[in-house]
């Protein structure tokens, strides 16, 4: 297989001691095995997901994607930018559409980014690790490279909003997304086609205005899986992750529950499966462990 390279926007969750750490461990380990290359974007910058809607202003918002993808197009001119990060992947995309759809909006953030010597084209792709998985490779090539099939497990494909409102990837359903479960299988897991919350929002943007009613959502989330019978949750996005993962505890003690449900990134999945061990799978940066998958990775 042909090595891809593509422009490569980490984002902030990815960053050593953040959120996401061990998700661009796993997505480095996966990546090897793909032969794929990505290529950071020089000095880039926080897309603003978090706080960019606060008060800052729409300009100012799209301005800081705009630079990222305006420090791709001179670094990078002839790839598409790939983020891992939901959120990145969502604030970009809008930029480009935004930019594509509107010439007087092109013309003030480009008079923006002008003040620190930058032009914005907004000409090229800007993509989810997951559709550069299912458009440039496909289920049969990712299914190629497995080493160790993922037997015994199943698991509840957990899209969440991000990859899958407004844009979604191609030819998905809006509803009910099936690239996860797809992964899932294509690796040797069961996966938990009925699971009912797939698409659920986890309360991310209210876990610290209002966390009664984020982890009210991520309850659901997690009682559904449970009820189909899942041995894990696996999602795209570093928000979900962390949500669900990170909440349990204090769900259980305000509902008498006993949830303690691992929640694992794709890339995590692939990687066990590829061949790598816990630690490159950056399983050791989960809090609640996935056993299943790290005695997978422990043969």
């Amino acid at each position: 297989m042909a090595k891809k390279e593509y422009s490569f926007y980490p984002g902030c969750s990815s960053q050593k001691g953040a959120s996401g750490s061990n998700y661009q461990v796993s997505v480095d380990a996966m990546c090897e095995t793909l032969d794929i290359q990505l290529n950071p974007i020089p000095d880039w910058n926080c897309c603003a997901a978090s706080i960019g809607y606060a008060g800052g202003g729409e300009l100012p918002r799209l301005a800081l994607s705009a630079r990222n993808m305006a420090l791709s197009e001179q670094a990078h001119p002839d790839q598409d930018i790939v983020a891992t990060c939901a959120a990145c992947w969502l604030a970009t995309r809008e930029t480009k559409e935004r930019l594509n759809d509107d010439e007087d909006l092109m013309k003030e953030t480009n008079e923006a980014l002008a003040a620190a010597g930058l032009e914005v084209k907004a000409d090229k792709n800007v993509r989810h690790m997951v559709e550069v998985l299912i458009e440039d490779l496909g289920y049969e090539e990712l299914g190629k490279h497995v080493k160790k099939p993922l037997e015994g497990i199943k698991i509840a494909g957990y899209v969440g909003c991000q990859t899958n409102r407004p844009f979604g990837i191609h030819g998905e359903s809006f509803e009910n997304p099936v690239y996860l479960d797809k992964l899932t299988e294509t690796m040797g897991a069961e996966a938990l086609t009925t699971y009912e919350k797939k698409v659920q929002c986890c309360g991310g943007a209210l876990a610290f205005s209002e966390p009664e009613k984020s982890q009210d959502l991520v309850k659901g989330i997690i009682e559904a899986a449970y009820d189909g019978g899942a041995d894990m949750i696996v999602t795209p996005c570093p928000v979900c992750q962390m949500n669900v993962e990170v909440y349990q505890d204090q769900i259980n003690a305000r509902h008498g529950t006993k949830f303690k449900m691992p929640v694992v990134y794709y890339s995590q999945l692939m990687a066990v499966a590829y061949g790598s061990s816990a630690k490159e799978a950056g399983l050791d940066g989960n809090i609640i462990k996935a056993k299943q998958l790290e005695d997978i990775a422990g043969k």
